[in-house]
């Protein structure tokens, strides 16, 4: 399998990127992401109205660090002309790709019209990857799902409808929006979607781990896996994807004293972002992600809930490092 893959003129090079994920994949998560490997990033899905009409936490989204590139910005929203605005002002930040999402299942999203509502009308998926590419300098690419239902599948109509437009790759998750992520992913109509187009397609869907990694490469035909959850509490699942996939080297997941360390240093590049207050409420979720399967994972959740400061944090690392000495 290839080691490089160019979208539009973008070389990308590795075997993952890191999914889009609002209120996770934050620019600390994804600077450490793109240090274990991540063959590329993209932003947590950022309104184009709320660009287009000067929403601040819309403009923050934008904001890319040094260390995380390659790196694509997520726009999402419903109107051409508005998504080709919003394009525009994103690419101050500086981006490599431009990514629409045509994908979230979220009611939020999905209810106003927006995300994987949009796969219910290709034409208008069409008209919006079209206006985007016609007002940046940078390749567009598409995030789309299975389909919207199970009787609305239909995501070979909706990635020509997009390549149409002028998509430079396109992101398949294997799921339809009704399904969220509830099982089973369906791996073959992201096959059905590669033997359709002519652009790269980047395979998405309980991608846990480089053996499942490796496995839905070789089922679909993929150019790039995209990992979401499965990067949580454990970025350094690029690296183990890298290693495999590039050489057939298995890495083991690192020893707890690592993960605790790892954690710790992803709050401590949250509080450069966003300060310690909100950055330790927001690192409370990661820190039980990074303690799954650990000896005492229960009662440590329960304190990761509590941790108001780094000092409180370095603490539970630890006590959870003490209580696994083994591990």
């Amino acid at each position: 399998m290839a080691t490089a893959v160019f979208i539009g003129r973008q070389e990308i090079r590795g075997f993952a990127a890191l999914a889009p994920m609002a209120g996770v994949a934050d620019r600390a998560f994804r600077r450490l992401c793109v240090d274990y490997g991540a063959a590329y990033v993209v932003s947590e899905m950022v309104s184009c109205k709320g660009l287009c009409f000067g929403d601040r936490k819309s403009e923050e989204l934008l904001v890319l660090d040094e260390g995380e590139h390659p790196a694509a910005i997520q726009l999402f929203g419903d109107d051409p002309d508005i998504m080709a605005r919003a394009a525009e002002k994103a690419m101050a930040a500086g981006p490599e790709i431009i990514d629409i999402n045509m994908g979230c299942p979220a009611p939020k999203i999905a209810g106003n019209h927006c995300g994987s509502a949009l796969m219910r009308e290709p034409e208008l998926c069409r008209r919006i990857v079209a206006a985007v590419a016609g007002a940046v300098d940078v390749p567009v690419t598409a995030k789309i799902r299975k389909g919207y239902s199970r009787e609305e599948v239909n995501a070979v109509e909706v990635a020509l409808a997009c390549e149409a437009g002028g998509a430079a790759a396109i992101t398949v998750h294997g799921r339809t929006r009704d399904q969220m992520y509830a099982p089973p992913v369906d791996w073959d109509i992201i096959r059905e979607v590669k033997r359709a187009v002519k652009v790269p397609v980047i395979g998405n869907g309980d991608v846990t781990d480089a053996v499942s990694a490796a496995t839905l490469y070789e089922h679909t035909g993929c150019d790039l896996v995209m990992v979401g959850r499965g990067a949580l509490g454990a970025p350094w699942v690029f690296a183990q994807i890298q290693a495999y996939l590039g050489s057939g080297v298995r890495l083991p997941d690192p020893p707890v004293a690592k993960r605790m360390a790892v954690l710790y240093r992803q709050a401590q590049m949250t509080v450069e972002c966003k300060g310690e207050r909100t950055a330790l409420r927001e690192i409370r979720k990661h820190a039980a992600w990074y303690m799954r399967g650990l000896r005492g994972a229960a009662g440590f959740r329960a304190k990761a809930g509590e941790i108001e400061t780094l000092d409180d944090l370095a603490a539970l690392c630890t006590q959870v490092t003490e209580a696994n000495a083994q591990s």
